[in-house]
């Protein structure tokens, strides 16, 4: 049985981390005290920094726990039994839908390089969905639907390719209209290597 201090500290842990997202995503990192994030989880500084050593540590807390919410609709877009060339598609649409969402917007793409430094960024961005857009292109050229070109270099193209998109999307004065661009030309780029397979 657990205890009832390993679930206090559990609860404090993730009412810290709710606090941050939710501030992180609606004033930015710069915006956000750490003052502001205790009064939103109704905790001490002292519970604050038992947790996490400042306000970095929270922000990639928060960035963690973003990522892995994503990553698991992405995973669920993308598995079942249907054809493989569907279930890509339904990965691009879950994708672009999630570059739509504020707290991915402003956490993941606009103040994650920002505040982790790019290098760092990079590595976690590769942790959280680098692997399905290969397992993903795999799925593809094993079943026939894209061209057997290099797995690797392909998989880094789509990857850089969505990645690209994310920013244009974030970056857009109207994210929505960008959004359906990148839909288009991602499924485009895809559609022209389902060609070359066919062909």
């Amino acid at each position: 049985m657990r205890s009832r201090r390993v679930d206090y500290t559990e609860s404090t842990r993730a009412a810290l981390v709710d606090s941050a997202l939710e501030l992180f995503t609606r004033r930015g990192y710069a915006g956000t005290s750490l003052d502001a994030i205790v009064t939103g989880a109704r905790v001490t500084k002292g519970a604050l920094y038992h947790h996490f050593s400042g306000k970095q540590a929270l922000f990639e807390a928060a960035f963690d726990l973003v990522e892995t919410a994503a990553l698991d609709r992405l995973t669920a877009a993308v598995a079942g039994d249907g054809p493989a060339w569907e279930r890509a598609l339904a990965g691009v649409e879950a994708y672009v839908g999630l570059c739509l969402e504020p707290s991915y917007q402003r956490i993941v793409i606009h103040e994650g390089p920002v505040v982790m430094g790019w290098e760092r960024w990079r590595q976690a961005e590769e942790r959280f969905s680098y692997g399905l857009v290969r397992s993903t292109v795999a799925a593809l050229i094993e079943a026939g639907e894209i061209e057997r070109l290099p797995l690797e270099v392909t998989a880094r193209i789509l990857f850089g390719a969505l990645s690209a998109g994310a920013e244009a999307i974030a970056g857009s004065a109207d994210p929505k209209a960008a959004a359906a661009d990148v839909t288009k030309t991602i499924v485009a780029v895809l559609t022209g290597m389902r060609r070359a397979a066919a062909g």
